[in-house]
């Protein structure tokens, strides 16, 4: 196991469309501002193929968790960890204690905590009666991980994972899943989650079938009792948690509305997950879709308590021009209502979007797009103006690399950001920071 470091000159361009010379001005100053450092720092376990990262800090940590799987699919989880910011990071250090027992997807990778010297990692695995989450912290900042151990609430039959998790001030680390053990007994559903209506030209299930998907909650010290919060999620799109500083728990999900439409949603607790607010539609969208679109939200909390949203969905583009995939960002002040969507600028076509809200306010949000060569990394920054409505500027992460998956965190006064660049054993998580 080590670490692999590679210098590159990427250098980002960036649009701001033509609103006027005002925006125009306003967009040229974020984009001054928006520069990647000319280092970027490659993680990697040798001979294997790494990806699925995610990545958490606190002040200056900041941790990277990913998986990296043998020749015949085995696959463990690696940590390593930067006290410096993202600047540099130790060797990857091996999370799992059963070898190749992690079961990841760019849309479920393990997720992690990160408060002070403690680093928890929550990962999916295969159970005695379906899918696990198990969890594994370290309390030496990485060196080493305790033996790994059930997160409450998910030793139970049928799929469950796409975890999101969020860690209170006090050190409590929350977690929320996706829970199918009411649709264990349908074989049909519970074998692939992508063709709802069981395959074999069956008609798709809708609301009803999707009222046995559930959204769980639950604590990795069990002082939570796990319970789901709301039925009626979509199958496999990743989940959001965030929390702020009196230990509230917002989470977001894509859920199944009458008529198969596939929106996002969201709740709010003020216990500390111990009651949730009827689940409110951020926006209706009205994609339908007889299936799975195995891209879920991102969602970040800033200090003024302000919760910022970011998704992708289905957008026609007029009579005969094809639709296409978009982002949108919508953001609350009070968790009761979201304000209208607003038009991510992209290109090509987007997915797998990731937030962070700095202690400013200002947000980075990342994402992959089609280009030149296959799939690469773009970041948009924003600061809002007066109204509090933010203009995000588009730009391109170390020059256009090729990668998958990126995700995002803020540490040291810049984000920091991870992707799965390459394929096979010449496959890495590449980092970058951008001030």
């Amino acid at each position: 196991m080590r670490t692999r470091m590679a210098n590159r000159a990427g250098r980002p361009g960036w649009s701001a469309g033509s609103a006027g010379a005002v925006v125009i001005l306003v967009a040229l100053a974020i984009a001054v501002f928006m520069r990647v450092d000319a280092a970027t720092t490659d993680l990697a376990v040798p001979s294997r193929s790494n990806s699925t990262a995610s990545i958490a800090a606190d002040g200056d940590t900041v941790a990277i968790a990913w998986g990296a799987s043998t020749a015949d699919g085995a696959t463990d989880i690696y940590t390593a960890v930067s006290h410096d910011a993202g600047r540099t990071f130790g060797a990857p250090v091996r999370v799992n204690d059963v070898p190749g027992d992690a079961r990841l997807s760019g849309e479920q990778p393990p997720r992690l905590a990160v408060r002070g010297r403690s680093i928890t990692v929550v990962w999916t695995t295969k159970g005695a009666r379906g899918t696990l989450l198990k969890q594994s912290t370290s309390t030496d900042v990485g060196v080493s991980f305790a033996r790994a151990a059930p997160v409450p609430g998910s030793d139970a039959a049928g799929n469950r994972g796409w975890q999101a998790v969020a860690v209170e001030a006090g050190g409590r680390v929350d977690v929320v899943w996706l829970d199918h053990r009411d649709l264990a007994s349908d074989s049909a559903v519970a074998t692939t989650h992508h063709d709802h209506g069981g395959g074999g030209g069956a008609k798709p299930d809708g609301v009803a079938m999707a009222q046995k998907s559930k959204l769980f909650l639950g604590a990795t010290d069990a002082s939570l009792a796990p319970r789901a919060i709301t039925g009626g999620v979509c199958y496999c799109c990743k989940t959001a948690l965030s929390t702020n500083a009196h230990g509230d728990l917002f989470a977001a999900w894509r859920h199944v509305y009458p008529g198969n439409l596939r929106d996002m949603a969201f709740t709010v607790s003020r216990d500390r997950g111990k009651t949730f607010a009827p689940p409110l539609r951020v926006s209706e969208d009205k994609w339908m879709l007889e299936g799975c679109p195995d891209d879920g939200p991102t969602m970040s909390v800033d200090a003024n308590d302000r919760i910022h949203m970011v998704w992708p969905t289905l957008v026609e583009n007029g009579a005969g021009a094809d639709a296409t995939i978009a982002l949108f960002y919508a953001a609350s002040a009070d968790g009761r209502a979201f304000t209208p969507r607003q038009r991510i600028p992209t290109e090509g076509m987007p997915h797998h979007p990731q937030m962070t809200a700095a202690s400013n306010g200002t947000l980075t949000l990342v994402w992959d797009e089609g280009g030149k060569g296959g799939r690469r990394i773009a970041v948009a920054r924003a600061s809002s103006d007066p109204s509090g409505r933010p203009t995000f500027v588009r730009s391109l992460v170390d020059g256009g690399d090729v990668g998958v998956y990126p995700v995002v965190a803020h540490a040291g006064g810049a984000a920091v950001v991870a992707w799965t660049s390459g394929t096979g054993a010449a496959s890495k998580i590449r980092v970058a920071r951008i001030q």
